[in-house]
């Protein structure tokens, strides 16, 4: 007899896991407690949290000289607005309706959260680069703020509303279809899969021009590495190695009585790697750190870049990032995991194909953080020089990934039942899209306003 558990009751039939088509019927049977129409709905709720407050509750544990940074890029546009906003949509998606069925979810699948990167074995992967806020959570949750940043970035580029509602649609379809895929798969199968750059080639860039422009930014991606990020970054002073400063988004603290990074917050990190990993690390000894802004939700937060180096001209730079509790940690309850930044950690690699070998978590003056390589070969779109094929191309490559990530972490066969195979639910996301995104742009007017009347401080750049 099987193990029984709460994650496979649904599976068994006596001592028999349940077939194929039982797990889409169970998947199937959600929709009479949750109809697929009904995620289409946002009603602002009439005790809906003011966003400005929302968002400015997190400053108050933030670098105080970066805040005004923070607002500055979240004033771009409103589609940077929404970028830096997870925690007011995590706050409005939780009185959103829900199937029920839970994942590994990201917690703010925004598609600037997507892209490039270098695999250990040196292959190119596009995947979700994010995961600050991951958490189990319900799937919907990611699929709506992914449709809905795709929406305001329609918006953002001024494309027709029926172009955006494509836009949209692809996403949505994409995901369904790739989540039927997986049904069918194996555990192991679908755990293995990944979206290379061949694999993307072959799936979504199926013209010339398409190939073209993908092959470009797959030459962009391999000229971002560790080596073109030492040379622009670094510099001997006073016959030390050291990061340059420039500011505001790079520079150093005071380091009269040493960085604590340099002894005792690093071995603890190294003490989370694997032991293969411990010995090329063994190599290394840390000579410089620098603060580094990163992103626009994450700017105020305290992350950094590690300049290492095992002998001269031989370098590794690592970016720490502190981490703080996930915005979706009061919704859809609180982490098992003591430090945020392993929370991160594990999230990351359930849901990515490919993690960052170097990954890890430590613990600083009561704050903790998470640690990755800072540049390998990645690459992210240009929003601002994307065009429409292309930006829809990107929207199918964005909703396959997250559809392997979700499925990699729950029965697909349960969710593909649930999304069916026809358009009730890709016409779903495309209203609540629209309904969302007209939110997002009121509360960035809101922000506008707060600087106007100088509730807020706002540093531009």
């Amino acid at each position: 007899m099987p193990v029984r558990t709460r994650r496979n009751r649904y599976l068994e039939k006596g001592s028999r896991f349940a077939t194929l088509e039982e797990r889409l019927a169970a998947g199937k049977a959600r929709r009479e407690q949750v109809p697929r129409s009904s995620q289409a709905v946002w009603i602002p709720p009439r005790d809906r949290s003011d966003p400005v407050e929302l968002l400015d509750s997190q400053n108050k544990t933030r670098v105080p000289e970066l805040v005004p940074l923070r607002w500055g890029r979240m004033l771009e546009s409103p589609f940077a607005f929404m970028r830096g906003s997870a925690i007011v949509m995590a706050t409005d998606l939780a009185s959103t309706p829900n199937s029920g069925i839970r994942v590994q979810a990201c917690g703010d699948c925004h598609l600037l959260n997507f892209g490039a990167y270098a695999t250990a074995e040196r292959n190119l992967n596009f995947d979700i680069n994010d995961f600050d806020e991951t958490l189990p959570a319900p799937w919907e949750w990611d699929v709506k703020r992914l449709a809905a940043s795709f929406e305001l970035a329609g918006r953002f580029r001024s494309f027709k509303s029926s172009e955006r509602a494509d836009l949209v649609r692809a996403m949505v379809q994409t995901y369904r279809e790739f989540m039927h895929r997986f049904a069918e798969m194996t555990a192991l199968q679908v755990w293995y899969s990944r979206l290379d750059a061949a694999t993307f080639e072959r799936l979504f860039a199926r013209t010339a021009a398409a190939r073209k422009t993908m092959k470009r930014s797959v030459e962009q991606a391999k000229r971002r590495t560790l080596e073109s990020a030492f040379v622009k970054m670094t510099k001997v002073i006073n016959g030390r190695r050291r990061l340059v400063d420039e500011r505001p988004v790079l520079f150093h603290i005071d380091e009269r009585r040493g960085h604590p990074f340099l002894n005792a917050a690093f071995a603890q990190y190294m003490k989370t790697v694997r032991d293969d990993l411990r010995v090329l690390l063994d190599r290394y000894h840390v000579v410089d750190i620098a603060i580094k802004v990163v992103g626009v939700g994450s700017v105020g937060t305290r992350c950094g870049v590690l300049l290492l180096m095992a002998n001269d001209g031989d370098p590794l730079l690592l970016q720490v990032k502190e981490a703080n509790h996930s915005v979706l940690d009061v919704f859809a309850g609180k982490s098992k995991y003591h430090n945020h930044g392993q929370r991160i950690v594990v999230g990351q690699r359930i849901m990515q194909a490919a993690s960052d070998a170097f990954l890890g978590w430590t613990t600083l003056r009561g704050r903790d953080y998470y640690v990755r390589q800072l540049r390998d070969m990645k690459w992210a779109l240009d929003v601002e020089k994307a065009g429409r094929q292309r930006l829809q191309r990107y929207a199918r490559g964005c909703a396959a990934t997250l559809a392997r990530a979700h499925a990699r972490s729950t029965d697909p066969a349960l969710l593909a039942g649930y999304l069916g195979s026809g358009a009730t639910f890709d016409d779903a996301m495309i209203e609540f899209a629209r309904a969302y995104a007209d939110q997002s742009e009121r509360d960035y007017l809101q922000l506008q306003a707060a600087a106007k009347a100088k509730r807020i401080k706002v540093t531009r750049g």
